[in-house]
């Protein structure tokens, strides 16, 4: 998306110069340069970052309720080769390892506790994520049947819509988000429209690096920030148009404690 923007500042500014317009093809060279520059080594992505993830907790603080439930949102799979089974990704184990650990602390406190692990198979790798990570949560201590799935949600806003009834028919009194960092803004601005408010904690968090020369790295995070920010800025568009499914107005999970 960053690579898009900096590419099109490059074409106007080779058509200014091809029409004779030499200042303002001089000009946009030069903030194509610094944009470049603000971006790859670091402002840009650490700024964007800043305002999207460093305001959640890596743990909730609090004791448990009685019902607690955990909702882990998945974030794709992969596989090492085509015939190696299906694994979570990189970012997929910073929210396993968390969620396995607040399952064993909830369950230690004597409450009730449940993992819901929501995600479809939007790359078409043939099977769900929600499937793929409740594997991995098995082998981390979580029991089968504290641990549900979710498996036909392909985006952040169908996680929303398809866990509700599930989490409805649970009724927890305590519901903890669990999601990257950069997508937690994101993430809880949709489950509150389904009536979710629900504490975030957060499984990583990234940053971009301060290098003396420009990092792909620092690109990539662009990209993804730009990528959550662009889907906060549609929520509210479609609501002004109309397009979103219309707001549950009263809360209902979890029940004020």
């Amino acid at each position: 998306m960053s690579l898009m923007l900096l590419l099109a500042l490059i074409c106007v500014a080779a058509i200014a110069g091809w029409r004779r317009r030499r200042r303002l093809s001089r000009w946009l060279t030069l903030l194509t340069l610094v944009l470049f520059l603000a971006i790859a080594c670091g402002p840009v992505p650490r700024l964007l970052l800043h305002d999207l993830q460093d305001s959640y907790a890596s743990m909730p603080s609090g004791k448990w309720a009685a019902r607690n439930a955990i909702v882990v949102l998945g974030v794709g799979t992969t596989r090492a080769s085509r015939e190696a089974p299906l694994e979570p990704p990189v970012f997929a184990y910073g929210r396993l390892a968390h969620a396995a650990i607040l399952y064993r602390d909830c369950k230690a406190s004597g409450q009730q506790c449940m993992v819901l692990v929501t995600g479809g198979d939007p790359q078409k790798h043939g099977s769900a994520e929600a499937q793929v990570y409740a594997v991995t949560l098995r082998k981390l201590g979580v029991a089968d049947n504290d641990l549900q799935v979710e498996p036909r949600s392909m985006t952040t806003w169908q996680n929303a819509q398809f866990t509700r009834p599930m989490l409805l028919t649970y009724a927890p009194q305590r519901m903890l988000l669990l999601t990257s960092g950069f997508h937690m803004r994101r993430s809880l601005l949709y489950f509150a429209h389904f009536g979710m408010n629900a504490e975030p904690v957060r499984g990583d968090e990234i940053n971009a690096t301060t290098p003396s020369w420009p990092d792909a790295w620092n690109i990539a995070l662009c990209d993804v920030v730009l990528h959550e920010y662009a889907g906060i800025a549609r929520y509210h568009i479609y609501n002004v148009l109309g397009w979103n499914a219309p707001p549950v107005l009263t809360p209902a999970i979890p029940a004020t404690r």
